[in-house]
């Protein structure tokens, strides 16, 4: 798809402007807050919100609120993203005006990964109280590795990433990485966990797994990592993350197996008390994907959790246009 000369122009006169360019500029890196870009470019809320609306309008940028807070980052994909990606690549990475926006947004950065550790040292004991109702973690890493397979990945995708720890132990593998997630103060975290990992390539995006907006087969890995018991919908959860798979792609989902626990759903809020291979393998096979033999890692006692991990592959388009 290519852009009409019509729209062309449109999207040449809302880049056009020094302030918009920078805005498109810093964008480019991350999605950002309002407030964050008016700190960044030290100017009015309101003068960069009207700014913003004319990126918006113009189809240069999209918004999404998250509570109180609005957020924005560039078009995903198509003509317009194609068409921004060219031209900042022509501006140089030393250019005075944007340089002092760069060392601005490290300042937001900072304060942002500050206040990351902080939420997540405040939270820690909520996960650690579930994850010793359960079999050791270093024993479910170690059976996800194994289930995602050798790799290497052209695109990992995890949805609902959380704190990003699928894409830390992932992410090396994978040329490029995506995380996706609702919480904003969640994926404060997951940026600086993968900062800290060196992961440069884990891009992390606000996003709803019922509505990804991403395109078909976008991943050739695709994980859903303890997310769907949090879920009113998993089935359509399930049938979103399966159109993301490629063709030869994989998909991964970690859960629980069905339990009895019910203080988890006032203490921890799950809406589902686990799933079975039955609904889970029909919710695959739903999304046309070819379901694997689940992988079970037992409680650690009669009280626990079991954990389950459920793979599913696409057929390579050859093998299914021999089919």
């Amino acid at each position: 798809m290519k852009l009409t000369a019509k729209t062309a122009v449109e999207v040449l006169r809302a880049a056009g402007e020094p302030t918009r360019l920078r805005i498109l500029a810093l964008l480019h890196r991350e999605e950002l807050a309002v407030m964050e870009l008016s700190q960044i470019l030290d100017q009015s809320q309101p003068r960069v919100s009207r700014h913003l609306k004319l990126l918006t309008e113009s189809g240069l940028v999209e918004r999404f609120p998250d509570g109180a807070w609005m957020f924005y980052r560039l078009a995903a994909h198509g003509p317009h993203r194609a068409f921004l990606d060219k031209t900042l690549s022509l501006i140089p990475d030393d250019d005075p005006d944007l340089a002092r926006d760069w060392a601005r947004l490290e300042t937001v950065r900072d304060g942002r990964m500050a206040n990351a550790a902080d939420y997540f040292a405040r939270n820690a004991a909520h996960w650690d109280e579930l994850r010793s109702l359960y079999v050791a973690e270093a024993d479910v890493e170690a059976a996800i590795v194994e289930a995602a397979g050798p790799g290497p990945f052209k695109q990992l995708l995890d949805l609902g990433t959380g704190a990003g720890r699928i894409l830390t132990l992932l992410g090396g593998r994978a040329d490029a990485a995506v995380g996706l997630d609702l919480s904003q103060q969640m994926l404060n975290v997951a940026r600086r966990q993968t900062g800290e990992a060196g992961l440069a390539h884990c891009e992390l995006r606000h996003g709803d797994i019922f509505a990804t907006r991403l395109p078909n087969a976008f991943a050739d890995l695709v994980v859903v990592h303890q997310v769907l018991h949090y879920l009113s919908d998993p089935a359509t959860a399930v049938a979103e993350a399966g159109r993301l798979v490629a063709d030869g792609g994989r998909i991964l989902i970690i859960d629980f197996a069905p339990h009895r626990l019910e203080f988890l759903r006032e203490a921890h809020q799950h809406r589902r008390l686990g799933f079975s291979d039955a609904e889970m393998i029909r919710w695959l096979e739903a999304a046309g994907l070819e379901p694997m033999a689940p992988i079970t890692l037992p409680a650690t006692n009669a009280q626990g959790l079991t954990v389950k991990i459920w793979s599913a592959g696409r057929a390579a388009a050859k093998t299914r246009s021999a089919a």
